[in-house]
């Protein structure tokens, strides 16, 4: 079985329709439907429940997905590990990161790589905290930024305490002036993002009994900030996502110290690439100038 196979029912798996894989290995939809039947007999079991709307895998090929990702990681291993021997520093890193991480640090963070690595690709996939450690796990992204706790079984660096703070219209003015109290927010309502109800957020809310049923969700931070100068009820959110939106809202601390912890996540050290472990100490000297010794970890 050639490695193409392996190529193309990787990017099936995460395109989910023949032809959108087709058009990223830019070959023809019949090339991917030929190879995907060759694999499936040479391994004896179908790998993909195929539909109008696209295909899905089955539940064997769910059980293959890491392993054949795992070959294409450590053929993509060898052939940089034999550029980085004969003094290339060739390579590529796939990385994954949350929306204020990628707005606020990774410019900063690739530009400076690129100056050193210019011969290294990079390229970056922008999901979730979940959806980002998935696809570390499933070895589709090289390394990914996103926050505690992480579930999956993967090397963790936690990298930076981003405080909680909540947000709210210009009028609203705290009793103690500069901090939230629980008076503060008795019966309010809240605008969050969903994804965020399972982590640090939670945790601040849930201090301060605020019930599931004052809870509204919101699309994205952006939209949370429009919805709280609209007077629709007040926000809570992390001091780097706040970093590059604007709009006539104020934000102060709670009067406990709330923070999410930002982290990154890869496969283990052995299975890591020269060129994956070059990106983690760029990322570290860029937080250490960016904050200082305060709230790290390293």
């Amino acid at each position: 079985m050639s490695t193409f196979a392996y190529e193309v029912f990787s990017e099936v798996a995460k395109q989910k329709t023949f032809f959108a894989a087709a058009t990223q290995l830019n070959v023809t939809p019949s090339a991917i439907s030929h190879s995907i039947a060759g694999l499936e007999k040479d391994l004896g079991f179908s790998l993909f429940i195929r539909s109008r709307t696209g295909v899905r895998l089955t539940p064997d090929g769910q059980k293959v997905l890491p392993i054949i990702q795992g070959i294409l990681n450590s053929e993509a291993k060898l052939a940089e590990e034999a550029a980085r021997i004969n003094g290339l520093n060739e390579g590529r890193i796939r990385i994954g990161a949350f929306s204020s991480v990628c707005i606020n640090w990774l410019p900063d963070i690739i530009r400076r790589f690129k100056k050193r690595y210019p011969k290294i690709e990079l390229s970056v996939t922008q999901g979730n905290f979940n959806e980002v450690a998935e696809q570390v796990r499933l070895g589709t992204l090289d390394i990914g930024f996103s926050a505690l706790p992480i579930k999956e079984k993967l090397e963790v660096i936690p990298l930076h305490k981003d405080p909680i703070y909540c947000i709210a219209p210009e009028k609203f003015k705290p009793q103690e002036g500069k901090i939230v109290t629980r008076s503060d927010i008795k019966e309010k309502s809240f605008i969050l993002q969903q994804i965020d109800y399972d982590r640090d957020t939670k945790r601040a809310l849930d201090a301060y009994d605020v019930s599931v049923n004052s809870i509204h969700y919101s699309i994205d931070d952006a939209s949370i900030i429009a919805m709280v100068e609209s007077g629709l009820g007040l926000g809570i959110l992390p001091e780097l996502a706040l970093q590059k939106l604007s709009g006539n809202v104020n934000h102060y601390p709670f009067k406990e110290n709330f923070y999410r912890t930002i982290c990154l996540i890869s496969h283990s050290e052995a299975q890591q690439t020269p060129s994956t472990r070059a990106f983690l100490k760029v990322v570290q000297t860029y937080l250490l100038e960016r904050y200082g010794n305060e709230d790290h970890f390293f």
